[in-house]
């Protein structure tokens, strides 16, 4: 075989490789075991846990240490070292018979509210689904719209409700349902001004209830209830056996939420009392509250503020294993 068949047989080589001029291919980039190992999962949440241990951790445990003290106004401006107490704050609390009516006015306003608040929310977004497109879209930006309204806003819009001179609720009742109520002062009777506050409560939670329970209504199989039907099971039965099994962990998930909010309203309250409570509107917040600002005794409002937290814990694991099943489901 000549030179020529030999050089023939070679395979051509195109392309950048054909060229040895142009130095070796560039190789991969480094990677590190901050990159490209079991600490990058650490690394990247790390802001978010530092920003949430500032916000949240922090703050804790400033109220845990303050609840075993006995801080008053010199402490807290003077940062003078506080006497230690122990339980005594917590004692004197739980030996104080209005914690118990405070706690029990704060329990029954929230099943109340969340009763209510699910209720609504359910009916609306049961609604949704038999609605025109363009009916939808317009009640679901309404419901935004009234959810991102700010709190001192919509209880100014209800403190002109219940206005006793110009209010629109004794307009109504007087003017259409010819019932006495010119001139009525909700705010003497405690179970009339609590009316008032909770629909100020519901009427915020109810567009994130609806919106939340219509995205689960919305992922029900419509043949299932379609085949329910057909074999002759109504509305309530369709609901009961197919639409309730998939939309439970969602409802669940949120009337959990609406617990937790509704146990620590504050703003509604205060907002529409014009910043000044009565004793008789008084719920846990609010409670510790004046404990800590109003009586100046800082280590009793931490200490309510603790028990306050140690009585949602409980829901606190409930709303996380919610969360996790749906995880788990998903």
């Amino acid at each position: 075989m000549s030179a020529a068949d030999i050089k023939s047989a070679e395979p051509e080589v195109s392309g950048p490789r054909a060229r040895p001029s142009d130095g070796p291919a560039p190789s991969a980039p480094r990677r590190t075991r901050w990159t490209n190992g079991p600490l990058l999962p650490y690394l990247l949440i790390a802001p978010a846990v530092v920003a949430l241990a500032a916000v949240f951790v922090w703050p804790l445990i400033k109220t845990v240490v303050m609840s075993f003290q006995d801080v008053g106004r010199r402490e807290l401006w003077t940062g003078d070292a506080a006497e230690w107490v122990g339980f005594e704050q917590f004692t004197n609390i739980l030996g104080d018979g209005e914690f118990y009516d405070v706690l029990w006015r704060t329990v029954l306003f929230m099943v109340v509210c969340v009763v209510a608040t699910m209720a609504i929310g359910l009916f609306l977004a049961h609604s949704m689904q038999r609605m025109t497109k363009a009916v939808r879209l317009l009640l679901t930006g309404a419901l935004i719209a009234a959810w991102s309204l700010p709190l001192l806003v919509a209880t100014s819009i209800f403190r002109w409700f219940a206005d006793s001179d110009y209010g629109v609720a004794n307009m109504v009742l007087t003017k259409y349902f010819g019932m006495d109520y010119q001139g009525h002062n909700w705010w003497l009777d405690p179970k009339q001004g609590f009316f008032m506050i909770g629909a100020v409560v519901v009427w915020g939670a109810v567009p994130f209830v609806a919106v939340t329970l219509y995205a689960a209504l919305t992922q029900v199989p419509a043949e299932l209830e379609e085949a329910a039907e057909l074999d002759g099971a109504g509305r309530a039965g369709v609901f009961r056996y197919v639409t309730w099994p998939v939309i439970k962990p969602v409802f669940q998930m949120v009337a959990t939420l609406s617990v937790i909010w509704d146990f620590n309203v504050f703003g509604q309250v205060f907002l529409m009392r014009g910043n000044k409570p009565e004793p008789e509107y008084n719920l846990l917040g609010l409670y510790s509250y004046e404990k800590a600002f109003e009586s100046n005794s800082f280590s009793q409002g931490a200490a309510i503020a603790l028990i306050t937290v140690l009585l949602l814990s409980g829901v606190a694991v409930y709303y996380l294993r919610q969360l996790l099943k749906i995880g788990e489901v998903e």
